[in-house]
């Protein structure tokens, strides 16, 4: 029996004409695009399928037993993912205006927090930017004060850099003024950017 797994998820799918592995991979990506999904990873019978082996075990026969296994990302998700980032970076636009006087006050641990949540926020975001390039009808027009996401991201990328080297040099001044002028502006701005 011909196994179905959609992240994680055993679902119950009839097959009718797929003869090849192929066959089952092409019918499953149009069932993908009709419901504003897309296909982020496969595996067949535990074998994970990249796109250098993928013309050659597409042409493989369909088993009895063939176990597929999708990763699968919705246009709804992403949409909820940014949602729930720009609220996260409304609220660390907050934590790193309290950057300055938290160091002033000696509290080295929240800052260090706060640092330590930006830059997870920043891979979070990054890597949903990436799957939302999967939907370009729907997310190609977002842009932050601006610029594309990678035009943006290469402006921000200098600043926190800068910011680094100053905390590496206990210059709370530049802290302060990279905080303040800087980094929360492009947090808020990040924010607004991403309300649908």
């Amino acid at each position: 029996m011909v196994e179905f797994y959609i992240n994680g998820q055993n679902v119950d799918v009839q097959i009718e004409d797929e003869e090849t592995i192929g066959d089952v991979l092409k019918s499953f990506e149009q069932t993908c695009e009709e419901n504003e999904a897309a296909v982020i990873g496969i595996t067949v019978d535990g074998k994970q399928i990249t796109a250098e082996d993928f013309d050659q075990e597409a042409a493989k026969e369909l088993g009895k037993n063939t176990k597929f296994e999708f990763s699968v990302v919705t246009k709804a998700s992403i949409m909820e993912s940014f949602e729930n980032i720009s609220v996260l970076f409304t609220s660390l636009a907050e934590k790193m205006e309290q950057v300055p006087v938290e160091i002033q006050n000696g509290h080295q641990k929240e800052v260090t927090e706060s640092i330590k949540k930006l830059a997870d926020s920043i891979n979070e975001f990054s890597h949903i930017a990436t799957l939302a390039s999967l939907f370009p009808d729907t997310f190609k027009e977002i842009s932050i004060n601006g610029m594309n996401f990678n035009d943006f991201f290469a402006d921000f990328s200098q600043i926190l850099l800068d910011f680094e080297s100053a905390l590496q040099n206990n210059d709370s001044v530049l802290i302060g003024d990279l905080c303040e002028y800087e980094i929360c502006p492009r947090l808020n701005a990040i924010s607004a950017a991403l309300h649908f």
